[in-house]
């Protein structure tokens, strides 16, 4: 099992609470652009594109927190393991999953902004520029704000599907080029939308921020959520599409975040 004790960087680092995977333990830490299209994503059940033919790259625009989501198509796709990728995990064993509803999903980590714009203000550590992702939300939190839009929670296979956006490789760009992790963050968090996104026009879907899912890192244990896409903190090994991370449902980190997902 890939696990190792988790020490907080803060105060010269904290006593370990909880077990997470080794290469989330061992590290520590403009403008997006502009939408296609204005509509509004309204209660989900009036305004969810139904036609499963709708292409990528159709963008909306949430009322209440004013972030673009992007639809997502329904498709099939091989989990876990990437080809030729000899840093994968014993739990990223490959195997077909079949999304078979499309979905609208943030472009974007939530930002500080958008938080605030919803709940009233931002728990981040890292300030000075309301762009960069809101950090230090428990899950809880996370999906308490999703919900007040009418959304939820991506579950796993549903990240991992966007985030690869059809590619089969462990990364859906040169690491530079589209991540914020250990080597090039500087110890913190970036606005959102600074690096190249995927092809379906998704940022930071590696790096920047660790990001909650909708399911538990083990079965019928849900005190531990799995996270995934690496945070600024995170080694190069674990800024990969298939790799799993995780952590405590009441927890707040400085380096994991969230986007909200929609039907």
């Amino acid at each position: 099992m890939k696990t190792a004790t988790f020490i907080s960087f803060l105060a010269g680092g904290a006593l370990s609470l909880v077990l997470v995977p080794a290469a989330m333990a061992q590290e520590h830490r403009h403008t997006v652009e502009p939408p296609e299209s204005q509509s509004e994503i309204g209660n989900p059940a009036q305004s969810a594109v139904t036609d499963p033919n709708t292409p990528p790259l159709t963008k909306k625009v949430h009322p209440k927190d004013g972030l673009t989501y992007i639809w997502i198509p329904p498709g099939k796709f091989m989990m876990g393991c990437s080809p030729g990728d000899e840093q994968c995990d014993s739990d990223e064993t490959p195997h077909e999953v079949a999304i078979e509803k499309g979905f609208w999903i943030t472009q974007t980590p939530v930002t500080q902004a958008a938080y605030k714009q919803v709940i009233g203000a931002t728990p981040s550590f890292f300030k000075g520029d309301d762009q960069r992702p809101v950090e230090r939300v428990t899950w809880s939190q996370a999906l308490n704000y999703c919900t007040v839009l009418g959304m939820r929670m991506p579950a796993e296979a549903e990240y991992e599907y966007a985030a690869r956006a059809g590619s089969e490789a462990a990364r859906y760009g040169e690491l530079d080029d589209i991540a914020w992790y250990k080597d090039n963050s500087l110890g913190e968090t970036h606005p959102v939308g600074t690096k190249l996104p995927n092809a379906w026009g998704l940022y930071d879907m590696l790096g920047n921020v660790w990001e909650y899912t909708s399911d538990s890192y083990k079965p019928g244990d849900p005190n531990y959520i799995t996270v995934r896409g690496g945070a600024w903190n995170t080694k190069a090994s674990g800024i990969r599409v298939s790799y799993r991370g995780f952590d405590s449902t009441d927890r707040r980190r400085n380096f994991a975040g969230f986007r909200c997902v929609g039907d």
